[in-house]
Formats: structure tokens, sequence, C-alpha cells
């Protein structure tokens, strides 16, 4: 009668695919952790926006209606301009805070960049953890810029183009990951009240969230100077897919815009912070 030896299976080998996923199922754990801090951080600025605008306003007479009698009522402007905010802000904040830490006071980024993966690829990672975030605080603010509103505000929406509007939401996370790890690898953790003052403040106010890009027509100078602003292309790419009937930006030029920025921030971004974790 023989005799059979069981031998033991090999160890898994780390791969590069295993390893992102692995970081990818972690960010995913810490996210369903934090989920109800998350979920108010989001919705607060963009609830409050609404309510005051599209609510109160129109209840004291004022701020009725955005285009005149018969135009678009100024809640459906809004949509597409809080959704397009609520993406960029999660997705910058998601990845420059945390960075932020790993980089300067809890010094963990060194054990992240012990994992068999390059460090670019490590910076992938996060670009897309941050990225998610984005989408989902975008997704959450659906509701809210939906059905918030005074008698006869409603806002008037619906999809006249999907794939515009899975690519503007999905692209646009990603750019704004991507240059939220290249503010988070640039900026001084002493100077980081700047990024309020200088950057996020500036970008939400003048980033076409509450009137169409083609709006500000008569101010020459603020159209061409907005078109720095990548929160001005993400919010036209959703007003296009979302409020077709109000005028917006041409479809290749902030497809170009989102698209392009992504790449070249990406690139960026994975330099620098290559860069920082190696030195």
């Amino acid at each position: 009668m023989s005799s059979h030896v069981l031998t033991p299976p090999p160890p898994a080998r780390a791969t590069v695919p295993r390893t992102f996923a692995a970081m990818m199922a972690r960010e995913a754990r810490v996210m369903r952790k934090n989920f109800l801090s998350t979920f108010l951080r989001v919705l607060v600025q963009p609830v409050m926006f609404v309510f005051v605008f599209a609510y109160v306003l129109p209840k004291l007479g004022g701020g009725a209606m955005a285009g005149g009698p018969g135009g678009p009522t100024f809640s459906t402007i809004l949509v597409p301009g809080l959704v397009g905010s609520s993406i960029i802000m999660q997705a910058m904040m998601a990845v420059i805070f945390p960075l932020m830490m790993e980089l300067n006071w809890q010094k963990s980024i060194t054990d992240r960049a012990l994992a068999p993966i390059p460090v670019p690829l490590l910076a992938i990672q996060k670009i897309v953890a941050a990225a998610a975030q984005g989408l989902i605080g975008g997704v959450l603010v659906f509701p809210a810029v939906l059905f918030i509103h005074a008698d006869g505000q409603a806002p008037k929406v619906h999809v006249g183009n999907w794939p515009i509007l899975i690519l503007v939401m999905v692209a646009g996370s990603l750019l704004s990951a991507a240059g939220g790890l290249l503010l988070g690898t640039l900026l001084n953790p002493q100077k980081v009240q700047m990024l309020f003052a200088l950057v996020l403040l500036p970008m939400t106010m003048l980033g076409c969230v509450y009137y169409p890009w083609s709006a500000l027509e008569d101010i020459r100078w603020l159209q061409i100077l907005s078109l720095v602003n990548p929160l001005v292309y993400v919010s036209e790419g959703l007003r296009t897919a979302l409020t077709p009937g109000i005028d917006h930006m041409p479809a290749w030029a902030f497809l170009l815009a989102i698209v392009g920025g992504t790449v070249v921030l990406s690139w960026a971004a994975t330099r620098t912070f290559t860069k920082r974790v190696l030195t």
C-alpha cells in the first residue's frame, strides 16, 4: 500500500496586480469605516447652497428665476455645478491631507514604498482611490440638488448624453485626484491654509458652478481667465449631459481639457510623488 506525501501548496507570490488590488481593498475598507463622516462632509456645503438659493431666496421673493420668466430656474443651473464641485473637492481632499500626514508627520509612506510595486504605480493607486471618493461624492450630491427646492423651483434635469455624463464624472474625478496628489507633494504643510485661500475658494467661486460659462461673455477677460480652472470644464461637461437646454461649452473643448489634463497632471504628480518618496 503506497503512502502519499501531502506537500503544502506553494506560497502565493506577490504580483503587481495582486498588490495593487490589496491596496485598493484597504482603501475600500477605510472608506466603509468612515462612511458616515464622509457622507456628512460631502453633503453639508452643497445642501446649504441649495437650501439658500433654491428654497430660501425664492420663498423671500428673490432669485426665483435665473433667466427671467420662462427661463431656467436657478436650481436647474446649480445641479451640474454642485455635482462637479463635489467631485473636484472630494477627490482633492481625499488625497491631499492623507498624503501630507504620510509624508510629513506619520512617515508611513516609507512602509507603502516597500510594497512590491514600482513607486510610480503607488502614486497611480492613490489617484484611483481618491478619484473613487470624488465619484461617490458627486453621486451623493444628486438627491440633495434634485429634491431640495421651493414650490415651482424644481430643477429640470434629464440625462441627454449618458456617455458624456459617465466620461466627465470618471475623468473629472481622476483629474482632480491627480491635481490633489500634485499639490500634496508640492505644498509645505505649514502653508496648507494657502490651499483654501488661493486655490479651492477661487476655484469654486469662478468654476461656473452658479452660472454657465457662456454667461461670462460680457466679462471677456474673466471668461478667458477661467479656462485655467479645471472645475469649469467639469461643470460645463455635466451641464451638457444633464441640462442640454442651457448654453454650454462645446463638447470637444471640455473633453479635450478633462482627458488631456488628466494625462498631464497624472504624469506630473507621479514624478513629484516619486521624487518625494525616494529622497
